[in-house]
């Protein structure tokens, strides 16, 4: 499988793509934890479907020391005992914000209020836009048809 379109040979778009990057590095860059930023991209892409931002992710995590089991169990966290209160508020924003369309009103004030317990303006905000950001880049890897498989962490650093 190929991608329908090679981003980087084209001028317009891999200016854009380079853009995007930078914004990805500022999140990286924020004081939202390591840990959370992973696997909190991961489960949106794992509910978009985008099985590049998923192998990326997975192996970005795995690289910088996470469990197996933390990633193993990630579309099932509600249930899964291996996360932080923190994480576990993180990953609840992160799915009511990706699917935003399928609840009335938006993001219900309850999940905003559990996620303010354990996060800083700062943090809240590196969060709301590492959440934007992952739907964004799910949305062009699977528009795109980008194939996976083949990711090596720190390939984009």
């Amino acid at each position: 499988m190929s991608a329908r379109l090679d981003v980087f040979a084209i001028p317009s778009a891999s200016k854009a793509v380079k853009q995007f990057h930078s914004l990805g590095q500022t999140i990286v860059a924020s004081p939202l934890p390591a840990a959370t930023r992973e696997l909190v991209s991961l489960r949106v892409s794992q509910i978009n479907g985008c099985a590049v931002c998923i192998d990326m992710h997975t192996k970005e995590a795995a690289a910088a020391g996470e469990t197996s089991v933390r990633l193993h169990l990630v579309a099932g966290w509600r249930e899964a005992t291996v996360y932080t209160d923190a994480e576990r508020a993180a990953l609840e924003l992160a799915e009511q914000a990706t699917r935003i369309a399928d609840g009335a009103g938006g993001v219900p004030d309850e999940v905003w209020e559990r996620a303010v317990k354990h996060y800083d303006e700062d943090q809240l905000m590196a969060l709301v836009t590492l959440i934007a950001f992952m739907n964004t880049a799910n949305r062009l890897n699977v528009i795109l048809q980008q194939p996976a498989g083949d990711y090596q962490p720190g390939q984009f650093k």
